[in-house]
């Protein structure tokens, strides 16, 4: 039996929840951004594209090509709570689940057909109970390989699927050859070079030409233009680890939004971590540079935790021995080598420590009023701190995150 793999995307996923939250801000161009000198654009909403805004641009362009956004500061928590809900619906349907960042996954459906219909039929039910329990729109591609899928979804925004035909290679023939996988600007400039201006050129190549000039990458091109994608969809479910990883639309180099980004990981592990009834003794960070290259750096704690402040503090002494001035295209915070509640229990057990306590609070009431309802101050800092609570609600900023690509 053929694979069948979903590739599920939010649209304009942080400006999309910025409009659900904000009636004023629907059907409005959205910008959401940082400071207006000298930040950058984090996500633009549909409305706003058509004047040339995306995100990664600096703030001050932006407003240059659309002076008549409104423009939003970011607010992780509602991010984070929106993406607790849609990756529960994901998980209503028993598929593998292979998260990609907080608003994309992949779904390998093949056996959950006889119980669920087709694959356009359980990418449809997702989507719409998306729309009706979270309140914002996503886009799906079905296709029988990952690569594929991921192009479908893309070509079905906003708000639409799109199902890959059996012939997958004539599926990808006419796009340009920047929608293959690991092209960026300098592979392209190398296959225009080439004379190779789509995906279908790439393929009717000799391989052995794409080796010469590319090495090992012209020949695993050649593969996805020829719609070879053997890459299994890897669900989120390690017991022996738990992370959070995002992919950024567009390569950054700020410090301050890679410190936002990296708390926000270590908070959500944090919260998974006691979810799980598990502790950590190793803090692991990953960074993957806009080269991608890749690197990891660990760190062995004195005891287990659970809390996400304790992880970002290792985390963020981690990220101190990075090389500096590089753009990042991924940052990762994971809990390696976790354990539940020893065999044996003291017969006095000492009283709980003040975080875990503060965690376990914090746990009820995100349970109760959603993560957004309290969060950090250092992370509130970020946002206008006045009139948010009667405009949005707390919140904390982060990264647009998302695979090479995209926003939305």
């Amino acid at each position: 039996m053929a694979r069948a793999i979903i590739h599920v995307d939010m649209d304009a996923f942080y400006a999309s929840v910025e409009q659900r939250d904000n009636p004023a801000l629907r059907g409005r161009p959205v910008i959401v951004g940082g400071h207006v000198r000298r930040g950058v654009v984090l996500a633009a909403s549909y409305e706003v594209r058509p004047f040339g805004v995306r995100s990664a641009i600096p703030m001050a362009r932006a407003l240059k090509l659309a002076p008549h956004a409104a423009v939003v500061a970011p607010r992780f928590a509602a991010y984070a709570q929106a993406s607790e809900q849609v990756f529960a619906i994901f998980e209503s349907v028993p598929p593998l689940v292979e998260p990609l960042s907080l608003d994309e996954a992949f779904l390998d459906v093949t056996g959950s057909q006889t119980l669920f219909g087709t694959p356009p039929e359980i990418a449809r039910r997702l989507r719409e109970r998306i729309a009706a329990e979270v309140g914002l729109p996503s886009s799906a591609g079905i296709a029988p390989v990952k690569f594929a899928a991921k192009i479908a979804s893309d070509l079905a925004k906003p708000n639409g699927q799109r199902e890959v035909p059996g012939d997958v290679a004539a599926f990808l023939a006419p796009l340009p050859v920047s929608r293959l996988w690991g092209v960026g600007p300098k592979t392209e400039e190398v296959l225009l070079g080439l004379g190779l201006k789509t995906i279908g050129a790439v393929a009717a190549c000799d391989p052995a030409r794409l080796l010469q000039r590319l090495g090992d990458a012209g020949e695993h091109l050649y593969e996805l233009s020829r719609g070879r994608d053997d890459r299994p969809v890897v669900p989120d479910r390690e017991a022996k680890s738990m992370g959070a990883e995002d992919t950024f639309e567009d390569d950054v180099a700020d410090p301050e939004l890679l410190r936002s980004h990296l708390h926000s990981q270590a908070l959500r592990v944090g919260r998974r971590l006691r979810r799980a009834g598990v502790k950590t003794r190793v803090v692991q960070l990953k960074v993957k540079f806009s080269d991608f290259t890749a690197l990891t750096r660990r760190a062995t704690l004195e005891a287990p935790t659970d809390d996400g402040q304790r992880l970002y503090r290792e985390a963020m002494a981690l990220f101190s021995r990075v090389p500096a001035g590089r753009s990042v295209r991924l940052t990762g915070v994971s809990a390696q080598d976790l354990s539940g509640e020893p065999g044996q229990l003291p017969l006095f057990r000492p009283a709980p420590a003040r975080s875990q306590r503060l965690n376990q609070a914090l746990d009820r009431i995100a349970e109760r009023y959603g993560s957004k309802a309290v969060t950090t101050a250092d992370l509130v800092e970020e946002a206008p701190s006045d009139d948010d609570d009667l405009r949005h609600g707390v919140g904390a900023s982060r990264l647009d995150a998302v695979p090479p690509k995209r926003g939305g």
